[in-house]
């Protein structure tokens, strides 16, 4: 919608996707477009696709703008609505009104379905994907929206605000507002301010602390295990050991020039393993092999009446400290 301003709008949209932020976005550009048309206090109509007769969609849909050229329908969670009032507006959607603006909202809606083939088949821009960012991208996207608020923030800043808020867009863009707040000077919003301000609200997987071992991040790890669902020191020890197993083969295949087994030698998806050359690298020679030791050694201490929080933890830090 970023360069619709110049194009005739359609009589239809479909807003679909799970980044709820660029649904927002969309919408509200949506909105403005017809506003500038028309007072659209008098012209917008809203329905929620869980309660809505599609018999009262189209009705509002066929009636003429009062002191504008056009009108806005909007229809959020769409996927909700019956088949009858989908296909309701389906029907309508073969000779829809010329005046008005119909905008359906859905976090996901099948491409097979008629509602969705009546949208598609008003125009090329008719469907609008709002897939969420990989979150490789996310943190790239942060720093995007910071700059968005007026301000800058570091590209450790954004890593940990991704870490502790996660991936919901509507809540990164809540937190980095509360940030701008706070913020004072021109200087980039550090790791520091985030970490004193935002609360983790994200949940942590298994994966957070295993990929937070890998690339070494002592602190990122410590991070983690409070919000872990089963945090055992000793559940712990053996993720890390068997995260380390798969390292040393990765760094032995690399030292082959092998690289591209590494998902033939471990038995996993290629996907899983898309990182594991980078941080094998990060481990100079004998250090992973030095780990396995010592982890040996931890564990029988843990056994052995040294508490073994306290004993994990001196572990996890002797191993990733450079």
């Amino acid at each position: 919608m970023a360069d619709s301003a110049k194009k005739p709008l359609l009589p239809a949209y479909l807003i679909v996707g799970e980044d709820a932020l660029k649904q927002r976005t969309v919408l509200e550009r949506l909105r403005a477009r017809v506003a500038s048309i028309g007072d659209i206090s008098f012209n917008h109509d809203r329905f929620d696709g869980e309660s809505a007769s599609g018999d009262d969609i189209v009705a509002a849909c066929n009636t003429l703008p009062f002191a504008s050229e056009v009108r806005l329908v909007e229809v959020n969670n769409a996927e909700k609505l019956r088949k009858v009032s989908a296909d309701a507006l389906a029907d309508y959607l073969a000779a829809p009104s010329d005046t008005t603006v119909l905008a359906v909202s859905a976090v996901k809606l099948a491409k097979n379905s008629r509602l969705y083939k009546a949208i598609a088949a008003v125009g090329k821009q008719s469907i609008i994907d709002c897939t969420p960012r990989k979150a490789k991208d996310l943190d790239a996207f942060v720093r995007s929206m910071a700059v968005g608020h007026g301000y800058a923030i570091t590209p450790s800043a954004a890593h940990v605000l991704v870490m502790l808020v996660g991936d919901d867009t509507v809540r990164l863009d809540s937190e980095l507002r509360k940030l701008g707040l706070a913020h004072k000077g021109t200087d980039p919003i550090t790791e520091h301010e985030v970490r004193s301000l935002v609360t983790r609200t994200a949940e942590v997987k298994p994966w957070d602390f295993t990929n937070a071992f890998s690339a070494r991040d002592i602190r990122a790890c410590l991070d983690c295990i409070p919000h872990l669902e089963n945090n055992s020191p000793y559940m712990l020890i053996g993720r890390c050991v068997t995260q380390i197993r798969e390292l040393i083969c990765a760094k032995s295949l690399d030292a082959r020039g092998e690289g591209s087994r590494i998902a033939e030698e471990l038995g996993g998806p290629a996907w899983r393993y898309k990182n594991h050359m980078r941080w094998a690298r990060g481990f100079a020679p004998g250090e992973l092999e030095h780990a396995i030791v010592t982890a040996r050694d931890c564990e029988r201490a843990m056994k052995s009446g040294t508490d073994p929080s306290l004993a994990f933890e001196q572990w996890l830090v002797a191993t990733l400290a450079k």
